[in-house]
């Protein structure tokens, strides 16, 4: 057996094992190679099969019958370039005149077959300019988040997309979300994640977690406020109405409007305040929005309505005043009584795990995109943290959060719960939680004396 014989056998080998164990390594060294030259020679073919080409144009006919030349063939959209990246292959394509950008988004079920993709999404970049982009493995069986991300305040990255791209939860151009999933779903699990992206940052993190604190009590430290039944939650909504307030009369102090002033210098919101004036902005979780709506007596109703109110006000003017809402529940639907429509109107983002019954699926994506109910509903119970994500533009996408356990997310919370601010208006709610120790105690493999 030659060497040539034995260094071919290792290389098989080593490619059959990283495909098996290492996708993402296996890609980078072999699949992206293979899928570029599969794409680049199957290209005219698969574009003419999927009916994405466009007959030549009557010069060109002319020009040919005048020259006595072959009739010229359909046209394709030209490559502008052709990247492969850590999880598939970026094409960018020119459309020609009279195609459109929903021709292609039309045929990427049959491009992936025809290019032997895992899969393959589409949007227009600009007029006349698709991006495909292609997958060459399943990015969300085992979810691994690249090294590097774009950072930018109030911009956390908690999922990996289908199409291999970070899913950020960018609170500055999404400022309220909703989050839907039944039990083991995977929704604490994207919360963790949520919380763990945003401890590192200059922010507040205030949680409502009406079963008792189980889910987020244990991240207390790194909480300016923390509520566990609905008469606390009560309290403290009301008190962030009152610190919003608070906020808006800061801002019209400083809006600095005067005839020397440039409109570009006339502060809206806390985002255009200097740095030493800024309020911190504030997140606000709320663990399970049914609880909050749920009521049995009279009393219960009006600290109901009282709550509801409250939230939809933070909701519809929270923003400019640096407050997020992030709803999160099991159900969420008309029948937990009026405002709740209301409430869902407000709340841009939307993420959907696995759900009980189309209803909740349609409450979080009816208003945004057919397609996206019916993924939702389709999400198999054997894999949890799959969720369908969108916005009131009608994008969605399927997305999947790396597993993070409870204890992970406690240790990045103690880690930086010298990051957690006092906020006057919330002191009231302030968790009471121990002191991290601060030196450790040596292990002795000696017993102790005894007297």
């Amino acid at each position: 057996m030659t060497a040539f014989t034995v260094a071919l056998l290792l290389v098989v080998a080593s490619a059959v094992i990283l495909r098996w164990r290492r996708p993402a390594w296996y890609w980078l060294a072999f699949g992206a190679a293979f899928a570029a030259l599969r794409v680049l020679v199957r290209y005219i073919s698969v574009m003419d099969a999927c009916g994405l080409t466009v007959p030549p144009s009557r010069w060109r006919l002319a020009l040919a019958r005048i020259t006595n030349r072959p009739v010229p063939e359909s046209r394709a959209p030209r490559i502008m370039r052709l990247r492969p990246t850590r999880t598939g292959l970026v094409l960018r394509l020119k459309l020609r005149p009279g195609q459109d950008s929903f021709d292609v988004s039309a045929a990427t079920d049959r491009l992936r077959h025809s290019f032997g993709m895992y899969g393959v999404t589409s949007r227009e970049l600009r007029s006349g300019v698709v991006e495909v982009r292609m997958t060459g493995y399943d990015v969300l069986k085992r979810v691994q988040m690249p090294a590097k991300t774009d950072t930018a305040p109030m911009r956390v990255p908690v999922a990996l997309r289908e199409d291999g791209a970070v899913h950020y939860r960018d609170y500055r151009s999404v400022p309220h979300g909703l989050t839907l999933g039944a039990t083991e779903s995977g929704k604490s699990v994207y919360q963790r994640n949520l919380v763990a992206g945003l401890a590192p940052m200059n922010v507040a993190l205030v949680g409502i977690d009406c079963k008792q604190g189980v889910e987020l009590f244990p991240l207390a430290r790194r909480f300016s406020a923390l509520a566990d039944n609905p008469d606390t939650a009560l309290d403290l909504l009301e008190a962030l109405v009152t610190h919003m307030e608070g906020v808006y009369q800061l801002i019209r102090a400083e809006q600095r409007i005067t005839v020397n002033v440039p409109d570009a210098e006339i502060a809206a919101d806390i985002w255009d305040l200097p740095d030493h004036l800024r309020p911190v902005p504030v997140v606000v979780l709320v663990d399970e929005v049914a609880e909050l709506a749920l009521f049995a007596t009279k009393d219960e109703e009006k600290r109901r309505d009282r709550i509801i109110t409250a939230l939809v006000r933070l909701a519809q003017l929270g923003r400019a005043a640096g407050i997020y809402l992030e709803i999160c529940g099991q159900r969420f639907g008309s029948e937990l009584g009026k405002g709740i429509t209301m409430l869902r109107a407000q709340l841009t983002g939307r993420t959907a795990h696995r759900v009980n019954d189309e209803s909740s699926a349609n409450m979080a994506f009816g208003d945004i995109s057919p397609d996206a109910v019916l993924a939702a509903i389709q999400i198999p119970t054997d894999t949890p943290g799959i969720a369908v994500t969108g916005d009131s533009s009608g994008g969605w996408a399927r997305i999947r959060a790396p597993h993070t356990s409870l204890r992970e997310a406690v240790n990045l919370c103690n880690k930086h719960a010298d990051r957690t601010p006092d906020l006057p208006a919330l002191a009231a709610f302030r968790p009471a939680v121990a002191a991290l120790p601060s030196d450790r105690v040596a292990l002795s493999k000696t017993a102790p004396a005894t007297v």
